[in-house]
């Protein structure tokens, strides 16, 4: 899923925990889950929003009008990021419309005795 174009609310939400746990059978699974990959869009977030900022960066030496006019767009594409759900609430959607994958390590190991 493209975190830009989620349709996520930006305002918490009540969600059913019975509901959500039903994959993994543990909440506290599913909510790993859900954190680990709310890490993974906030980090795609801030390297996407420190490349976009890396663009403005001038040196400081010069202070002209178009300084005053760069430092407007880097508000405005602060502000863009700052209007965007929050990573949790993005995973979160993601996991109930089942777009994340995970497995269980635990499940797929097997010991072998000779």
């Amino acid at each position: 899923m493209d975190y830009k174009k989620a349709n996520v609310p930006t305002s918490t939400v009540t969600r059913d925990v019975i509901e959500l746990c039903k994959d993994t059978e543990n909440i506290y699974e599913t909510v790993a889950i859900i954190s680990k990959r709310a890490n993974q869009i906030a980090a795609e977030m801030k390297t996407d929003l420190e490349k976009k900022l890396q663009d403005y960066a001038s040196s400081a030496s010069d202070n002209s009008l178009e300084e005053v006019f760069e430092n407007r767009e880097q508000i405005e594409i602060s502000k863009y990021y700052e209007r965007m759900p929050k990573p949790t609430l993005i995973a979160t959607e993601e996991y109930k419309s089942g777009e994340v994958y995970f497995r269980n390590a635990d499940e797929e190991m097997t010991i072998k005795k000779d």
